[in-house]
């Protein structure tokens, strides 16, 4: 493993097609039929991340080891917190340390932005992400359940990590 890095993405197409790539091996068999396909459309589509780069204060980040391209985050500025929204790796690229040397990154990024905490939202039946996340110094702040459209509905903890 060479220094993990985060590249802003530019080509927003790209990224989505990434995304969606990774949402679709990731999830199609942990959701109900058709959610992920909606959550992509909602989330993480092209139309999607543009607006959330737009509107919400979103930027998205290849997660790359050396020139290799391992997964990609998002990562939204808030008034009094900086929100991972997405923190994903490519298949062949978990479990081998590239989310916690990227997350010493979104820290840096954090902390340049004035940030003095870290909060995502991780579903509540997702036991390895979780446990990693309390690895890494995150607690459990609170349950909430979002209503996402299409009768479909996002059962998550909030998790918060103090700068």
């Amino acid at each position: 493993m060479s220094e993990v890095t985060l590249e802003k993405a530019t080509d927003i197409k790209a990224m989505a097609k990434l995304a969606e790539s990774i949402w679709l091996e990731h999830w199609l068999p942990k959701l109900p039929a058709g959610q992920t396909e909606h959550m992509i459309k909602k989330f993480q589509s092209e139309e999607a991340m543009k607006h959330q780069i737009a509107h919400e204060n979103y930027a998205y980040f290849y997660i790359k080891d050396g020139e290799k391209t391992v997964g990609y985050t998002a990562l939204a500025l808030r008034d009094d917190h900086l929100f991972l929204s997405k923190l994903y790796m490519i298949k062949e690229f978990r479990n081998q340390g590239f989310g916690r040397k990227a997350f010493e990154k979104i820290k840096t990024y954090a902390r340049a932005n004035g940030k003095d905490k870290v909060v995502l939202t991780v579903k509540k039946t997702n036991a390895p992400t979780i446990a990693a996340y309390k690895n890494w110094g995150f607690a459990i702040t609170k349950a909430i359940v979002t209503d996402i459209g299409e009768g479909y509905v996002m059962d998550d903890y909030v998790m918060t990590y103090a700068l």
